[in-house]
């Protein structure tokens, strides 16, 4: 670790439009550090409960990330009220391989690359890492001539995921019924619910540790979950049924608690003891499964 932390790139950073649909470009942050070796590329997507944000949101953790040696593309794909589930997951699933057909020329190769994600994004970031050759996100071919490649990935880094949206629905419907604080919440989160997944049954299907407990068969790459002990936004009890799932199935997981710490504790104080050991948690163990 101390290895890493001491590597300090200088990075060149761009964007690039990967996709189109119709006349509107979709685009991605490139963050690529200097050098002339290869390094390994993770694939980041934004939280903003599956309806806002861009790929600006996570700057500092991106550029942390990039400066250690790892190339960085911070996605923006389809959201609603644009298009709903599962359109996200088909243009991260076709980001993946378009990057993946790029990879020498971003210094980089296709088996050394993973997914990292916070919120809905670290949810979005598990589905697609277990899903990657499902045919309704992997529906959008690549331009002719490209290699073909799939989105399978390496690993996968997840912050305060919505990782069950079904559990997370329910939990917020019952902080309504208490009214209070806890309804503005709700109020919040509730229509983005609606507006992405449309209907439970959906929210259910597109949900990791209810995937895994209908015996699904999918892809286990090792995973890092990283959320604060005080996170109000996102069910303990989700994250236990997933970890215990994930675990269960054969899946290598890291589980990291910060005491004291509410959802998206990174970004609000990225100076904070806690916000620069979880960053020195992603570095060390991006670095660790993807060389």
């Amino acid at each position: 670790m101390e290895a890493i932390a001491l590597t300090n790139h200088e990075l060149e950073i761009e964007d690039v439009e990967y996709l189109r649909h119709g006349d509107t470009p979709l685009l991605l942050r490139l963050f690529k550090p200097s050098g002339a070796r290869l390094f390994p590329l993770i694939v980041q997507l934004h939280g903003g409960a599956w309806c806002r944000g861009d790929r600006n949101n996570d700057a500092e953790l991106n550029e942390a990330l990039a400066k250690s040696g790892v190339v960085v593309a911070a996605l923006d794909w389809r959201m609603p009220p644009v298009a709903p589930y599962p359109a996200a997951l088909a243009d991260i699933n076709y980001a993946i391989r378009w990057l993946k057909a790029r990879a020498a020329d971003l210094r980089s190769r296709p088996e050394l690359f993973g997914l990292m994600g916070s919120s809905s994004g670290g949810h979005q970031a598990m589905l697609a890492a277990m899903r990657p050759r499902d045919p309704r996100y992997s529906m959008l071919p690549l331009p002719g001539g490209a290699a073909q490649v799939d989105a399978s990935v390496r690993c996968v880094v997840m912050c305060w995921p919505v990782i069950d949206p079904l559990g997370r629905y329910h939990y917020a419907k019952e902080l309504k019924q208490r009214g209070g604080s806890h309804a503005e919440f709700a109020d919040r989160v509730m229509p983005s619910h609606d507006q992405f997944w449309g209907t439970e049954d959906a929210m259910a299907e597109g949900s990791p540790p209810r995937a895994l407990e209908r015996g699904e068969r999918v892809e286990l790459p090792p995973a890092l979950y990283i959320q604060g002990a005080a996170d109000m936004a996102h069910p303990k009890s989700d994250r236990e049924r997933f970890v215990e799932s994930y675990r269960k199935a054969g899946g290598h997981l890291e589980l990291e608690l910060f005491d004291g710490e509410a959802e998206g504790f990174i970004g609000r104080n990225s100076n904070s003891p806690n916000a620069v050991r979880a960053v020195e948690k992603i570095i060390d163990f991006v670095h660790r499964q993807l060389g």
